[in-house]
C-alpha cells in the first residue's frame, strides 16, 4: 500500500507543477471605457496609436475625445478609479498627454 501511495503523490505533484507552468496570461481587453466620460467606449489600439491616453501611477487611462486628456491632467486623482490597464513595461517612461 505504501509503495502505491508515493507514486500517486509524485504524479499529482508533477501534474500540478506542469499545469502551473502552462497558465496563460490574461488577454488585454480590446475596448475600455473613457477615464473621463465612462459612458463612452474607447478602442485601445486606436487610442494608443492616436496618443489618446495618459499614464498615472503605473496605470494607463484612455480617452474618447480631445477634451478628456486636459480634464484628466487637471485632476488625475479624481479619475484614478476609472477603468484602466497597467502601464506597459516597455513604455512606462513615455507620456502621451502633457
Amino acid at each position: 500500500m505504501k509503495k502505491l501511495v508515493l507514486p500517486i503523490i509524485l504524479v499529482a505533484a508533477v501534474a500540478g507543477f506542469a499545469g502551473a507552468q502552462t497558465a496563460k496570461k490574461p488577454v488585454a481587453p480590446a475596448q475600455i471605457t473613457c477615464a473621463v466620460m465612462p459612458t463612452n467606449k474607447v478602442d485601445i489600439a486606436k487610442a494608443t496609436k492616436a496618443g489618446m491616453f495618459a499614464d498615472y501611477k503605473g496605470n494607463r487611462y484612455f480617452f474618447c475625445c480631445g477634451g478628456c486628456p486636459e480634464a484628466f491632467k487637471k485632476d488625475s486623482a479624481k479619475y484614478a478609479k476609472a477603468a484602466h490597464i497597467k502601464t506597459p513595461k516597455a513604455l512606462k517612461t513615455r507620456k502621451a498627454v502633457s
